[in-house]
């Protein structure tokens, strides 16, 4: 029993021979990931194989890397790094500051159930038109596709992929979304990059960074399921570096947003004693 390999479909693992508990070789997808990627391939090269269960083109690869860039850190503005900020202020270990990023970052609202969404309307549109891909991005309400343990979740209550808060399409998100459509394989993201206006206007919201990366991963082949858990992925790295940074500062250097009350009584004791 000692000597027999510990596999799954993507993973073949053989121990050394005098240690069960210790790996002689470990095989993904059939490649030698010690013995010949090791030092070979790259981080892009063995998230696909291991999504995929093959390699990728070099074109694959660097367009993966492209969006890994664009994705790794969406800044103390969103509410998945602000969770992580807020467990390494707070003292909390490294583990849960992450969960905390992950919880947030899940959502609907800018997170990867978004991204969710997005794709499997990217899904619905790949058996249609081009003439019909806006009204099929920019449907709301509940989807006849989702299945019972959706039911879970709250009413869809803005199109998949836009900005429910946004007044225009931010300056990073049309960055994002014309560097990706340059090396795409298409059709989705170069389709967006010209029909994007008339998009929004559809949707009567600007394009958000989800959207972006939703037509990333359906062109780069990943389904709804894969793309959501890429997408929690690759925010991870800017989560994790902010959640660091807040624990050394304190909570007396915590960057909270600055808000203008129109009714504030500090102006109003000031005028008084004026």
């Amino acid at each position: 029993m000692s000597g027999s390999p510990l596999h799954t479909r993507i993973w073949r693992e053989e121990a050394e021979p005098d240690n069960a508990f210790a790996t002689r070789t470990a095989r993904c997808h059939g490649y030698d990931v010690y013995g010949q990627m090791l030092g070979q391939a790259r981080w892009a090269d063995m998230v696909w194989l291991l999504f995929k269960g093959e390699a990728p083109t070099r074109a694959e690869a660097t367009m993966l890397d492209t969006l890994a860039v664009a994705l790794a850190n969406p800044g103390p503005r969103d509410p998945m790094v602000h969770a992580a900020m807020c467990g390494g202020v707070g003292g909390s270990p490294a583990a849960a500051s992450l969960m905390a990023a992950l919880a947030v970052g899940a959502g609907q609202s800018g997170g990867a159930r978004d991204v969710y969404l997005c794709l499997r309307h990217w899904a619905q549109c790949s058996d249609t038109a081009e003439s019909t891909w806006a009204q099929a991005l920019t449907q709301t309400g509940q989807p006849t596709w989702l299945a019972p343990d959706d039911a879970g979740w709250p009413a869809i209550e803005h199109p998949a992929g836009f900005d429910p808060h946004g007044v225009r399409t931010a300056t990073i998100v049309q960055q994002t979304l014309a560097t990706l459509a340059s090396m795409s394989p298409g059709p989705r993201l170069p389709w967006m990059v010209t029909q994007r206006e008339a998009l929004e206007q559809a949707a009567g919201l600007p394009l958000a960074m989800t959207g972006v990366a939703a037509a990333a991963l359906a062109d780069l082949g990943f389904n709804a399921q894969q793309g959501e858990m890429l997408f929690l992925l690759l925010r991870l790295p800017g989560a994790a570096a902010h959640a660091l940074e807040q624990a050394d500062y304190g909570f007396k250097r915590f960057p909270y947003p600055q808000v203008d009350l129109l009714d504030d009584p500090l102006n109003k004791h000031q005028e008084a004693t004026a």
